[in-house]
């Protein structure tokens, strides 16, 4: 046998190292690259035959194997593709980094189609030596006469070339695993990798273990003996939804003669053709997920760029921090990454789905994209589509629409928090809950309101204005909830009143409001205790009012002493709800600006800093604080004082561990009371 011998033609000064450490951050990858250029050979005839270039057998059917020898420590991968000359292995693969799809595409540019040419043959059949300490190749040229080329290298450096006793079409690579590698000749680990790029690939993928021949042929002699079975046998067995037996298929695949991958993936369908069950079944094979998403979204976009995927709406009914998404993005049925923030909006990602595009510019290594105007386009058109079915959905199936909400919900404030262009397409269907459990819009909050409150806001106006003057504008307040059970008493006034409120309990809203008050400057966000309004007061003459500021400054100082609170905020009020004691209030801008320090682990900082600490409101119309203002010097009047501050806590706040143990304590002493 004549063999050629030489050094491989670097185009870079030290590429290699860099191709074998670095391009590639994942070194399971060569499995990706290594099938994909076997399904990029078979495309190129598929392309020849459809040109007329060469005529194919009838019985030819294409496909793509992959052995594991654990014994030799050794991986082949074959096609039954176009195969390589001598002349264009010397061109492809002695030359690092020429483009044999590139060359193809140019020679036959007028007559095929290049949308289904994925490869960079070269630097991706490089990738092999990520793992390898020996690859060889034996391929066969299509063209009549060829004879077949036998290559191999060590460590990619230097080549050996000459004359294969290989027989038929296509190409064979063997990959001869290095030590720390041989992970890879793990039947199993095989498969793994396999079903992680190329559960989708154009060409079926045969996967075979050399070492297991023999345990094979016993299993399928096992096999031969069971198809003597009875009528009823055969009438017991499975049958799936088309209605082959089970039991075939589980035969076909112990004889290694089913494909490990799907080659007619369902985004590759047309909409209109796709079941609501083939929807669920794609999203537990996908994402081995087996709770049923809610709803999803077709994408079967041909201009101006050819896009196609589904993106599926979880069950996540959650907190916001733990929401984990994952949407695969693919390139021509070849999987290239998850979750690429290029392509895929922020907000996007706590969704599952896949996204086939075969315009996507995309590196040599087939693992990240380009810096490309285009990509943002793609972005642009997925958040559009999404912001559409969401529209549509609360416009034409509103039942449905907010059945899904509470799941929902945290993934569109976050899209409306992170993007602008979303927010924009979708505000004006965001819905809230109100406290009789009915979902409204904020228009519907807003124009249905009974008792709309108004409050005055100074906002300062800017230097270029004045520095002295401050104008005044009058925001629209929409109360809102955070703990149905915790602000219960808050609750009951405002239904006793009629004054709604909407429910938001979820981590994701405090930015979301806060966005959405900038978004709108005519209405303000107020948690129900953070004030009182003037619908729980009496109406008082001037009378009265004089006389409650004389018993709210004697309370106060009561109050203050026996809780040891110098500091501590007291108004008398009196609500037309006598049963009410005690309630605490803390504005809106206070408790804001506290769960910012806390986030921000800020603990050292005094929040009085930035805003009036909580306020005790008493009840003057209610009997114990009567008691109080009556028995100021009284034996048990401090126990009362602390009591009914905790009480008053108590549905603000859970209280600290020591708050409630002597709350538990208190409530005993003055049961005893009652006892004697």
């Amino acid at each position: 046998m004549n063999m050629e011998q030489g050094s491989l033609s670097i185009n870079s000064e030290n590429i290699f190292p860099i191709i074998k450490k670095w391009l590639y951050s994942d070194h399971d990858i060569f499995f990706r690259e290594l099938i994909s250029n076997g399904c990029d050979a078979i495309t190129k005839l598929k392309k020849l035959e459809l040109v007329g270039e060469c005529t194919l057998p009838e019985d030819n059917e294409f496909k793509i194997q992959v052995y594991v020898n654990p014994e030799e420590k050794t991986l082949t991968f074959i096609d039954n593709g176009i195969g390589m000359t001598a002349d264009e292995v010397k061109e492809y693969i002695n030359q690092v980094a020429f483009s044999g799809a590139t060359d193809f595409l140019n020679k036959y540019k007028d007559k095929a189609n290049e949308d289904q040419i994925i490869g960079h043959f070269g630097l991706g059949f490089y990738s092999a030596f990520m793992v390898a300490h020996k690859v060889c190749i034996d391929t066969l040229s299509w063209q009549e006469g060829a004879k077949a080329v036998h290559w191999e290298s060590d460590e990619g450096v230097d080549f050996m070339m000459g004359d294969s006793d290989w027989s038929e079409r296509g190409t064979k690579i063997t990959v001869y695993l290095n030590e720390d590698s041989y992970e890879f000749c793990n039947e199993y680990r095989a498969k793994e990798v396999i079903e992680k790029y190329c559960s989708f690939m154009p060409v079926p993928i045969y996967f075979k273990n050399e070492n297991a021949v023999e345990e094979e042929a016993e299993e399928e002699e096992s096999f031969d003996e069971t198809e003597e079975t009875s009528d009823s046998e055969v009438i017991d067995a499975e049958v799936s939804e088309d209605g082959t037996a089970k039991e075939t298929e589980k035969k076909e695949e112990k004889k290694g003669s089913k494909p490990l991958n799907n080659t007619n993936p369902l985004w590759l369908k047309h909409p209109n053709d796709c079941t609501e069950e083939e929807y669920k079944e794609f999203f537990r094979t996908a994402f081995h997920d087996y709770k049923e998403p809610l709803f999803w979204i077709h994408l079967n976009m041909d201009y101006p760029f050819n896009l196609k995927g589904i993106l599926y709406f979880p069950k996540i009914n959650t907190e916001y921090d733990s929401i984990e998404g994952v949407i695969k993005l693919y390139s021509n049925q070849v999987f290239i990454a998850d979750n690429i923030k290029e392509v895929i909006p922020e907000f996007l990602m706590l969704l599952k789905g896949v996204i086939d595009c075969p315009d996507l510019p995309l590196n040599v290594s087939r693992s990240a994209l380009q810096n490309d105007g285009f990509v943002k386009k793609i972005s642009d058109y997925i958040t559009k589509k999404v912001a559409d079915k969401l529209s549509g959905m609360c416009k034409v199936d509103r039942e449905n629409y907010e059945k899904y909400w509470d799941d929902i919900n945290p993934f569109v404030k976050f899209g409306c928090i992170k993007d602008e262009k979303f927010r924009d397409k979708i505000k004006d269907y965001i819905i809230f809950k109100n406290l009789d459990k009915k979902y409204i819009t904020l228009k519907d909050y807003l124009e249905s309101a009974k008792k709309p409150e108004e409050e005055t806001v100074k906002e300062e106006q800017t230097v270029e204005e004045t520095d002295t003057q401050e104008q005044e504008k009058k925001k629209t307040i929409i109360y809102y909830v955070t703990d149905e059970q915790q602000q219960s008493q808050y609750i009951n006034m405002f239904k006793e009143e009629g004054i709604d409120a909407v429910i938001l309990t979820h981590r994701i809203d405090q930015p979301f409001i806060s966005q959405l008050e900038r978004d709108n400057e005519t209405v303000k966000f107020q948690r129900i205790d953070a004030d009182l309004t003037e619908s729980f007061k009496e109406d008082l003459s001037k009378e009265d009012s004089d006389a409650l500021k004389q018993e709210a400054e004697t309370l106060t100082n009561l109050f203050r002493k026996a809780l040891n609170k110098e500091k501590l905020e007291v108004k008398v009020e009196k609500l037309k709800n006598d049963k009410i004691s005690s309630i605490v209030t803390l504005s809106e801008e206070s408790r804001r600006m506290q769960e910012m320090m806390q986030m921000y682990n800020m603990y050292g900082m005094d929040p009085s800093a930035f805003g009036n600490q909580e306020t005790l409101i008493l009840n003057a119309n209610n009997t114990l604080v009567k008691y109080v203002f009556e028995h100021q010097e009284g034996e048990h009047t401090n126990l009362f004082c602390e009591q009914l501050y905790d009480l008053a806590l108590l549905s603000n706040k859970p209280l600290s561990p020591e708050a409630m143990t002597k709350f538990i304590e208190r409530s005993n002493e003055i049961m005893l009371l009652l006892a004697k």
